[in-house]
């Protein structure tokens, strides 16, 4: 068992260094090539920021599938189509998110292209055949049924991931999350139980894992480059490959057999029947994000694709939590929902699991309702610590002298009027919301992007 594990983190290294290491030379590329839209009202950052790094992210792909293929283990994976309807479905998706970072496209046109790629992987095979159904058992679906099906949770997976790319390094972060619960789920399945049909899942969430971490590090905040629809996209598509792969080719009645009794094997599937499709677990928190948005806008009387600044993340930058921990916010909600339903199949002692989770959502509320919260640091320890966890010695008002000593400090650097007063009314260097009369200017003399 020692063998695959180390295939995999082979296949994980190599994904995470290609996506790495292109992605400079894409920002670069983008930058030349113009892909740097106007900062638009709903967005959060202030500058204009390069897009197109699905480019890297689709170069990290093809690399890991490529060593992937060579491996003694993994090579049975490519017996099948499933890596080569991944492939072809990424590359158009891919392709339709770089016109789109680009030019722009519209967004029915998108809609019917994200159909158009998930209906490429219909076609190769890889579809849902069957659905677990609690009460009844399995449920064999007819071609129609299970194309359909295919292509509603690949568009819904694809629109779930695009929606929640609002911050620097959030889409990336809770997909690397979702990928990794996903993999050690399918992992222990396929070694676990010794189903084969787990295998190309296993693969394709190690290679998702590979492209997200690979593009995070230049995504982080202050991001220097944007994934785009070029990359939003294609990781949507990706989840949704593997949860197909493994939702619907995993046999339960064969799962049922490994585990060695019914009981055991509905354990086993509770991600699959909560529910029913194990991504909307995973990925939760987009998919509420998603539905939401489509609620609040058809009740505006608005397109469910008009862009507005009410997802999840705007909301908590609205109440007063900064960038990061807005970002880190969303992370602890998708690792409790991902890592939660994984546990609560692999563990027959499930009351801990849930009172655990239970305790965890309580920390997460308290997180919530804290967004003035900022840890202070010791005195000793000050310099060891970032600039906005210091504290700030304040000197009192001195009448004129303090106006002059105001002036002089402002002029070596120091806050001014206008920036405590930024400062009070909770703007700072890690929140998102607000102008800096100095980037504006900026662009006004004489940029020209």
């Amino acid at each position: 068992m020692g063998q695959p594990v180390r295939e995999y983190l082979l296949t994980l290294c190599v994904t995470a260094a290609v996506t790495y290491l292109l992605t400079g030379p894409v920002r670069k590329f983008a930058i030349a090539a113009g892909a740097m839209p106007e900062i638009r009202a709903r967005d959060v950052h202030r500058e204009p920021t390069p897009r197109l790094g699905g480019i890297a992210m689709f170069g990290g792909l093809c690399a890991g599938l490529l060593v992937a293929a060579h491996l003694t283990n993994l090579k049975s994976v490519f017996e099948t189509n499933e890596p080569r309807a991944l492939l072809s479905g990424a590359a158009l998706i891919w392709i339709l998110g770089v016109l789109d970072d680009k030019w722009g496209v519209d967004a029915l046109v998108k809609l019917g292209g994200q159909m158009i790629a998930a209906g490429v992987m219909v076609l190769q095979g890889l579809t849902i055949l069957y659905l677990p159904v609690p009460g009844i058992g399995t449920v064999a679906l007819t071609p129609m049924q299970g194309t359909l099906l295919t292509v509603a949770l690949v568009v819904i997976t694809i629109n779930a991931v695009n929606f929640v790319d609002g911050l620097d390094g959030l889409a990336s972060g809770m997909v690397c999350i979702a990928a990794a619960a996903f993999f050690m789920y399918t992992y222990r399945l396929w070694f676990g139980y010794g189903i084969e049909a787990a295998a190309p899942a296993t693969l394709f969430s190690v290679v998702l894992m590979g492209m997200c971490l690979g593009f995070l590090p230049h995504n982080m905040h202050p991001a220097r480059i944007f994934m785009g629809d070029s990359g939003s996209m294609l990781i949507g598509l990706v989840m949704a490959a593997g949860a197909v792969s493994l939702t619907g080719q995993v046999d339960p009645d064969l799962l049922n057999q490994k585990a060695g009794g019914l009981r055991e094997a509905t354990h086993a599937m509770v991600p699959v029947y909560i529910p029913l499709l194990l991504p909307l677990t995973i990925i939760a928190v987009p998919v509420a994000d998603l539905f939401l948005a489509i609620v609040r806008r058809t009740w505006q009387g608005q397109s469910p694709f008009a862009a507005d600044r009410g997802h999840l993340h705007h909301r908590l930058l609205e109440i007063g939590h900064s960038h990061s921990r807005a970002v880190l916010i969303m992370y602890f909600w998708s690792a409790l929902i991902a890592f939660g339903a994984v546990a609560y199949s692999a563990n027959d002692a499930s009351m801990w699991i849930v009172l655990g989770i239970v305790l965890l959502s309580a920390v997460g509320l308290v997180l919530l309702l804290l967004p003035r919260f900022t840890p202070r640091a010791p005195m000793w320890a000050q310099r060891l610590v970032p600039p906005r966890y210091r504290r700030v010695v304040r000197v009192p008002a001195a009448g004129a002298a303090e106006a002059g000593a105001g002036r002089s400090g402002e002029a070596a650097g120091e806050p001014g009027e206008e920036r405590r007063a930024a400062l009070a009314a909770g703007l700072h260097g890690a929140t998102a919301i607000g102008d800096r009369s100095r980037f504006v200017d900026r662009r006004k003399a004489g940029s020209h992007h």
